[in-house]
């Protein structure tokens, strides 16, 4: 049968309300006017499609094809804008991108960093799921016969867009809250209408119009007033511990900076030979001071310093794609715009300057390259995968951060960024240290401090040239022990940095080594510009950069070492005949934290059981809240009624509790029938003698005693158990939650037939 205008009307607008709900929750995915476009256009097609269907009466044969039809039409200008023909009409290599994002486009949405804008084919997925969603869950409404489930749509939408979103969540309970109230007064407006349709078709000389129910939309209310109490002081009670885990957080990043050697060993290989004057690339628009960053490291084993890798919990080493801009807007500092032209250069490492915001690949390989690029803007550092070559082209658009002054760098206190554990610390760096620091209390001027102890005591050698002191190149932590224990202190930038991030790290503030370059006026970069230097974390800046390097100035000759004294021998003493027994004066050995055993493998297996089980718990309560809540008001009346002050009135409120336990049953009452005519519904003798006695008590010119109350209601418990015997499991549950007797069906028949 061709559903009527009205029943299609209303659940188009309670779809589309859903719909929009729940495409916010895709809004911090894309972020662009497109995604709009698309939701709005989608939605309209796909409830157009569905009440074609539902009008003509297609079959799921017929539906199908044509959703699959009117994609094709529509998918480019909407998903693929930038394959558009005149921005509307589809081209074939268009075409391909939709289909093929149609598959890959899921995946790729959890490798690149949000907001991803109109990126290549990224709005496929969102065009899919908001099509599919509006043409079938208006079908579901207006055709099925159990429609109420169409409201599942709308849910999955908004639970694929909070795993497919960032892991900061938007607005998570005001959305969850509207798109429940939502979907509660869709489902609401369904029952009332079925509703009215069964009256009208048991009474056709109704003219009356049936109101919607007020006790319905309060009990609702209540129940979502009551469930997001609850889920409130819940969250309040028992804060989630651990970040936000969506499915972007488990998907194997296709870049791993641990694949590649650290780029700060390889310091030295643009010192050698003819290498120092090439140029290894060229800039253009960098302001005058500025540094040239090829990659920042902040994980050191003991051997060598290294980009941070996700496994070893630091955010550096979690590189993803980056669809058109970094939203820098919270970083202050002065905009600048660099082109760069690679020569003498080759790595997977993009040199880059401050906060990257864009960048924007030249030259024939310029597609590859943006496909191949990657970006970490917590260690602000850029790869391609494949590496960069000669005549490689690009240009950046970025924020340089604001850099303190020395005098407002002597009074920061260390931040709060986190940095992977170091390794191994050589046991002389805390003695130098301790030399450098010792009587200054400020956390800014101490480090200060054992800065300007490297800058006055270091001397730079590269140890590449002939007419240079011999100079080590690594910076493993023996390397680090024999620059501050030789005589001279003699290394370059890839050791001073190393020991400067390791003082840093002492001192209390998180540290990391950055590796570049610094060119001057020309726009030319060479080989012997190359350096290294950190980047410190205060409370009151950030990350602000620190250049240990000492200047380069000459070293002066090593000191011949005094020649040793020759001491006379000393007269031997005998040793005691009996030695004393010194064990029972031996201090016992003191015991750290870090001394205490772990525990065991079957505790913390209990642990973690126990924890998993307790937020099970706590999520099956939050869900069960409005049925407890139904099943408590239930309760509550039971016992008004059975405790009310007259034996007249218990025995009245009796027979009303067996009545509303019938109706939650599923019986469906005759209008306007008596007792003995609602008993004979139920069925048994047992019913119609309670009847009876209800009648006798009610209709008796004698006042009823409390005996024959008592007696009543336990006839009443006994006729109650009845109802559920030969019922399965499910439907006593069903009818123990039933909201018919709170104010449903019962009293709109009530109702209905008072106004005849």
């Amino acid at each position: 049968m061709t559903p009527r205008m009205p029943v299609i009307v209303l659940n188009t607008a309670a779809l589309w309300l859903a719909t929009a709900v729940a495409a916010v929750a895709w809004w911090p995915i894309y972020q662009n006017l497109q995604f709009v476009v698309l939701v709005v256009v989608a939605t309209l097609v796909g409830s157009a499609l569905a009440i074609a269907g539902a009008v003509l009466r297609w079959s799921s044969a017929v539906l199908a094809p044509a959703t699959v039809v009117v994609f094709a039409l529509i998918g480019v200008p909407l998903a693929v804008p930038s394959q558009a023909l005149y921005g509307v009409l589809p081209t074939l290599g268009g075409a391909v991108d939709l289909f093929s994002g149609v598959a890959l486009g899921w995946k790729q949405l959890l490798t690149i960093t949000l907001p991803v804008g109109s990126y290549q084919a990224l709005l496929v997925p969102a065009l899919v799921l908001m099509l599919l969603n509006s043409v079938i869950a208006l079908s579901v409404a207006v055709r099925a016969r159990r429609g109420d489930l169409a409201a599942i749509s709308p849910v999955v939408l908004f639970l694929v867009g909070l795993a497919f979103g960032s892991r900061e969540a938007h607005w998570p309970m005001t959305l969850a809250l509207t798109l429940l109230a939502v979907s509660l007064l869709w489902l609401l407006w369904r029952r009332w209408y079925r509703r009215r349709q069964a009256i009208r078709a048991l009474d056709q000389s109704s003219t009356q119009p049936v109101v919607f129910g007020l006790r319905t939309v309060i009990s609702a209310v209540a129940v979502m007033a009551i469930a997001g109490s609850a889920a409130a002081a819940a969250t309040m009670a028992l804060p989630p511990t651990q970040p936000r885990e969506v499915l972007r957080s488990s998907i194997e990043q296709p870049f791993n900076p641990l694949d590649y050697p650290s780029p700060l060993a390889g310091l030295r290989q643009y010192l050698k030979g003819e290498r120092a004057s090439d140029t290894v690339f060229t800039v253009g628009g960098l302001p005058e001071g500025a540094r040239i960053r090829i990659a920042t490291l902040d994980s050191y084993d003991g051997v060598v310093y290294a980009v941070g890798s996700s496994s070893v919990t630091s955010e550096s080493g979690s590189f993803t794609r980056v669809p058109f801009v970094y939203d820098q807007s919270a970083v202050e500092g002065d905009q600048v715009s660099v082109d760069v032209q690679i020569g003498d250069y080759s790595g997977v490492w993009l040199p880059t300057v401050g906060k990257l915001e864009n960048v924007e690949f030249t030259g024939e390989r310029a597609a590859d390259l943006r496909d191949a690029f990657y970006y970490n803007d917590t260690a602000s550092t850029a790869a391609v995968i494949g590496g960069l070559g000669a005549g490689d082209a690009y240009h950046l658009d970025a924020v340089l951060p604001a850099e303190p002054t020395e005098a407002q760098l002597a009074t920061v206190t260390a931040g709060p960024a986190t940095v992977p554990p170091v390794g191994q610390v050589p046991d002389e760096l805390a003695t130098v240290l301790e030399r450098y620091t010792n009587g200054i209390d400020s956390q800014g001027e101490r480090l200060l401090a054992a800065i300007d102890g490297l800058r006055a005591e270091g001397y730079i050698s590269h140890g590449v040239g002939d007419d240079e002191p011999p100079s080590r190149s690594g910076h493993s932590s023996d390397r680090i022990t024999q620059l501050l224990t030789d005589q001279r202190m003699i290394g370059d930038a890839e050791q001073y940095a190393v020991t400067a991030a390791l003082m840093a790290r002492q001192l209390g503030f998180p540290a990391r080594v950055v590796f570049g370059f610094k060119p001057d006026d020309s726009g030319i970069v060479t080989g012997d510009m190359v350096g290294a230097w950190i980047e410190v974390n205060t409370a009151q800046y950030g990350w602000v950069t620190v250049d240990p390097t000492p200047p380069v100035r000459p070293i002066p000759e090593e000191e011949p070492e005094e020649p040793s004294e020759v001491s006379r021998p000393q007269s031997v003493i005998q040793p005691p005949d009996e030695e004393r027994d010194l064990s029972d004066n031996q201090s016992p050995v003191e015991s750290t934290p870090d001394d205490r055993p772990s525990p065991e493998d079957w505790v913390l297996v209990l642990i973690a059981v126990a924890r998993v089980l307790g937020w099970t718990v706590l999520a099956l309560g939050i869900l069960a809240s409005p049925f407890i809540v139904i099943i408590a008001a239930k309760l509550r009346r039971r016992q008004l009624r059975r405790r009310v002050g007259s034996p007249l009135q218990r025995i009245s409120g009796g027979w009303r509790e067996f009545e509303d336990a019938v109706v939650d049953h599923g019986y469906e009452l005759p209008r306007y029938a008596t007792r003995s005519e609602l008993a004979a519904t139920v069925g048994g003798e047992k019913s119609l003698g309670v009847a009876k006695i209800a009648d006798r008590a009610v209709f008796a010119p004698v006042e009823p005693d409390a005996a024959q109350a008592a007696s009543l209601w336990e006839q009443i418990d006994e006729l109650t158990a009845d109802l559920d015997q030969g019922r399965s499991r499910w439907e006593r549950l069903r009818a123990a939650v039933s909201v018919r007797s709170l104010g449903g069906r019962r009293r709109a028949l009530r109702r209905s037939g008072a106004r005849r």
